[in-house]
């Protein structure tokens, strides 16, 4: 596999990281909570005071620290740096954020965790069912019938992986998003992710959503070429909204510029508001 880092510097530890995106919640409001997801246990973030919420937004994080070079799996995936954290406190409508399985966890919280599932297996359908088991938690503590659903890197493959399981999504965004991950894993001519789904396959599931997805012009992480393949795939129906922006990469600068990128998506209602909120019947 392949890890793309800023630069070589002794990495944080787990405790300054979850430190770091406490001290980020905490400056806004919110505070980290634990959510059982089976089979894991996911790290939330959400407001010390929830209000109620028609519709909630959940952000979904990166991979993280997925490798610690190109050959090592990280022992720990939690992000040195939460960008997607960060684009949900900058959110001013209903929002919550959810860590990809094993990111901010302590040592008693993490069954499950294997280095599988921050390498081959990150985008597995155990992950799927257990981060939408997560958003129904925060669904129900705010009391919400719909969810917008906002991705970074490899959470937006999860962000579309789930989106295509429920049937309460009233908009897809992600924000250099993996949503073609053949297309991306040959681009960087790196082993498949072999124990993955690929959100590309589920367009039929995906294409009555209302979709929008951010690519930075400098990405050399996940480029246009990826979002654009993914698009490619809607044989029937609107074509997914691809919005490159030139001076962007894969880290700079979505925090700075999300106000204004969060209100270009709008209210977030679908095209056809699908009102039996809930998870859909499993596919066959």
């Amino acid at each position: 596999m392949l890890l793309l880092l800023a630069g070589c510097v002794a990495v944080p530890s787990l405790a300054q990281r979850r430190a770091h995106a406490d001290a980020l919640a905490a400056r806004a409001g919110w505070r980290r909570e634990m959510i059982a997801a089976d089979p894991f246990t996911l790290a939330a973030y959400v407001p010390a005071t929830r209000r109620r919420a028609a519709t909630l937004t959940v952000y979904l994080e990166g991979d993280g620290l997925a490798w610690i070079d190109p050959s090592t799996p990280s022992a720990d995936p939690t992000p040195t740096d939460p960008l997607a954290l960060r684009l949900a406190l900058r959110d001013p409508s209903a929002a919550a954020y959810l860590a990809r399985p094993c990111q901010f966890v302590g040592p008693g919280e993490r069954r499950a965790c294997s280095a599988k599932y921050w390498t081959s297996h990150r985008f597995a359908p155990e992950v799927i069912r257990a981060t939408s088991q997560a958003v129904d938690r925060l669904k129900q503590r705010f009391n919400a019938r719909r969810v917008i659903l906002v991705g970074y890197s490899g959470g937006g493959a999860v962000a579309a992986l789930v989106a295509a399981g429920r049937r309460d999504v009233s908009r897809l965004i992600t924000v250099a998003g993996d949503l073609e991950t053949r297309v991306w894993t040959q681009e960087h001519e790196a082993s498949p992710l072999t124990g993955s789904l690929n959100p590309a396959d589920a367009w039929r599931e995906l294409r009555d959503i209302p979709q929008t997805h951010f690519v930075g012009g400098k990405d050399d992480v996940v480029g246009e070429a990826v979002a654009r393949a993914y698009a490619a795939r809607f044989r029937t129906g609107p074509a997914p909204e691809i919005v490159v922006l030139a001076g962007f990469d894969h880290h700079c600068c979505w925090e700075e510029a999300w106000p204004a990128l969060r209100a270009r998506t709008g209210p977030g209602e679908a095209r056809r508001v699908r009102h039996d909120s809930g998870p859909r019947p499993p596919r066959n």
